[in-house]
């Protein structure tokens, strides 16, 4: 059974595709055939992982106008358990091509079911927004991990988020779950973090994951190199963060259907 995890949260700059590329590379060392889908049209994921996007002929785009097969769009990256389905700036087009379609929020969901076997888990990355996009995302998803920067009005927006989550379930994907809050960015040294941090488990409680990702330089330098952190410093704090988050979902994904019998061991204060 393939389980679609996507990252959405529509502020920018929140950690989305770097949550993506290192998840899925986590999950692809952890000997998981893994499928990183990029559905956000500035390609950063394509890129984070070492593609050029002037060197290939299609993209996500060419997959989600019906043109090419999903099987045709795969390829490879630098860890063989690890592929990815690459975006370039062309998917801005797909709203507009899609104005008129009555199942436009069902396309990539009919895309990915045709090659979701050969995988046992596909990570989307979302764009900022809540557009056509990240509508199906959210529409192909049987989870949803929502990245959220410990920074000044981070909470801000997420209600928006949550109530369109709310709307997918009931009218386009009622299996939709979400997988968990990701707190990114954390500073153990600044206040901001740790309040944002208490305030995220106030609100959300048993929804926000254990794991947390810190501020963290080589994270910001490996997709510059075209490298998933683990390939790029599997030393640093960044790469030790993503392969417990991966560890916490494979050990934890039986009980995702139920969220509120997930153990909740420390707090995130204590990390």
């Amino acid at each position: 059974m393939t389980d679609i995890i996507c990252i959405a949260n529509q502020k920018g700059g929140v950690g989305k595709t770097t949550t993506a590329i290192n998840l899925s590379a986590a999950f692809a060392v952890s000997e998981k055939k893994t499928l990183l889908v990029d559905c956000d049209p500035q390609g950063n994921a394509t890129t984070g992982l070492g593609i050029d996007k002037n060197s290939i002929d299609t993209s996500l785009y060419h997959g989600m106008i019906g043109e090419v097969d999903a099987n045709n769009l795969i390829l490879d990256s630098d860890i063989d358990t690890l592929k990815i389905i690459p975006s370039r700036v062309e998917l801005i087009g797909f709203e507009v091509e899609m104005m008129s379609n009555p199942k436009r929020e069902m396309v990539l969901k009919d895309l990915l079911f045709r090659v979701k076997h050969l995988f046992d888990y596909i990570v989307i990355d979302c764009p900022p927004s809540l557009s056509l996009l990240t509508i199906n995302a959210l529409t192909a998803a049987d989870f949803i991990l929502i990245p959220l920067q410990c920074e000044f009005y981070a909470l801000e927006g997420l209600g928006q988020l949550l109530q369109t989550i709310k709307r997918i379930k009931q009218h386009l994907n009622p299996k939709l779950k979400i997988a968990g809050i990701l707190l990114t960015m954390f500073d153990k040294r600044t206040n901001l973090s740790h309040q944002v941090a208490e305030d995220a488990e106030k609100y959300f409680k048993y929804l926000v994951f254990r794991t947390v990702i810190p501020r963290n330089v080589r994270l910001g330098e490996a997709p510059s190199y075209g490298k998933p952190i683990l390939l790029y410093d599997a030393a640093s704090a960044g790469a030790q963060s993503y392969f417990s988050l991966a560890k916490e979902i494979l050990r934890n994904f039986s009980s995702l259907s139920s969220p509120t019998q997930r153990p909740k061991e420390h707090s995130k204060l204590d990390n």
